[in-house]
């Protein structure tokens, strides 16, 4: 799993077409249908952190843990009162305490490279999830891999950065996506300098996603379409997981 580095500094203006408020809002509304409790919140993978940051403010006490210390550093620029990072991998987290509500955004979850890791990431969060506690995030389907990742190529031109994202699948049981990003940030005086960065996604089926997550001690509430209360399926591009502990754990 690859942690990203020069990407980290240009992460946030390519995704500035991502309503992170109506992301918090959605994940809040879950967390409320499925726990009702507003206590610690795990923000897994948190990258730049930008969900910790709202929903800190919805009265969340937010851990945020991601393996990238460059993702981190800009998370840590930022304002970040009552939100705690940490330089994790969610495959072996290491909390002080129980979390009552886990969620992991973007995709995050897809970035494990096997579905061996997979795995280790869930039962990680289930040891330190609260009985009473949920876990809840979102994942790219199999579909959104061969279909719309594929092998296309896209491109993102901004003001003072280009980037050329490619990706590459290999139609292999993870569903695998190869992804190479060339970025070109400008200077002052008009030059750019060129920045590398490459990381893989897997997907794999939803009943299979299920069945990891019952053996890492969860049980799977429901499955949604990506930002929606509709019910989640692999015709989806993006389905949602909504978990709670097993009781008998």
């Amino acid at each position: 799993m690859g942690a990203y580095g020069c990407f980290a500094q240009v992460y946030d203006r390519l995704t500035e077409n991502i309503d992170y408020n109506e992301l918090a809002s959605y994940y809040d509304r879950l967390i409320a249908r499925h726990s009702g409790k507003k206590g610690i919140l795990l923000d897994l993978a948190c990258g730049t952190g930008s969900i910790s940051r709202i929903m800190s403010k919805m009265g969340y006490d937010v851990i945020g843990t991601d393996l990238s210390y460059d993702m981190l550093s800009v998370a840590m620029s930022q304002p970040h009162e009552n939100i705690e990072y940490l330089c994790q991998d969610m495959r072996s987290l290491d909390m002080y305490g129980t979390i009552d509500a886990t969620i992991c955004v973007l995709d995050s979850i897809n970035h494990l490279e096997s579905k061996e890791d997979i795995l280790q990431c869930f039962k990680s969060v289930s040891l330190f999830c609260d009985p009473e506690g949920v876990f809840i995030f979102d994942m790219n389907t199999v579909k959104k891999h061969g279909e719309t990742l594929a092998d296309n190529t896209y491109v993102y031109d901004l003001d003072d950065i280009y980037c050329v994202w490619q990706n590459y699948y290999q139609d292999d049981e993870n569903a695998r996506v190869d992804i190479a990003l060339d970025i070109f940030t400008q200077n002052t005086d008009g030059s750019y300098d060129r920045m590398y960065e490459e990381f893989s996604e897997i997907a794999l089926a939803i009943a299979e996603v299920e069945k990891l997550l019952t053996e890492a001690g969860f049980e799977v509430k429901e499955v949604l379409e990506y930002l929606t209360d509709n019910k989640g399926t692999e015709d989806c591009q993006k389905v949602v997981f909504c978990c709670t502990k097993t009781k008998e754990r």
